[in-house]
């Protein structure tokens, strides 16, 4: 039995959002939005898109709004994910990765 990372024990909202077959290869990662101070957990495979696991936690962590993920920029340790497109593996996401989708454009604090 595999034991699940660190990160899969904290707090999320809701479900864990199953993108990986039951049969073959997974990982676990965090989407964080700090706009609305949440997170969700994704289970998917290594060979998954970026783009899908945004779009799957933008819907999520955005309920009813309509978002547009071109608004939205997907970063992992800090840096952004320029080939959304790419699996997850080649952005150089493993098991307990925390990925964090924001705003592309900053937004002055008053």
């Amino acid at each position: 039995m595999t034991e699940e990372p660190f990160v899969a024990q904290l707090r999320t909202r809701g479900d864990t959002i199953e993108l990986a077959s039951p049969d073959g290869p997974a990982i676990t990662v965090r989407v964080e939005m700090p706009e609305v101070w949440d997170v969700v957990r994704v289970h998917a495979s290594p060979d998954e898109r970026a783009i899908t696991v945004k779009r799957r936690a933008l819907e999520a962590l955005s309920p009813g709004a309509e978002l547009h993920d071109r608004d939205y920029v997907l970063k992992l340790n800090g840096w952004e994910v320029l080939d959304e497109t790419a699996s997850l593996a080649a952005t150089g996401a493993v098991d307990g990765s925390i990925f964090l989708v924001t705003n592309r454009r900053r937004r002055p604090v008053r």
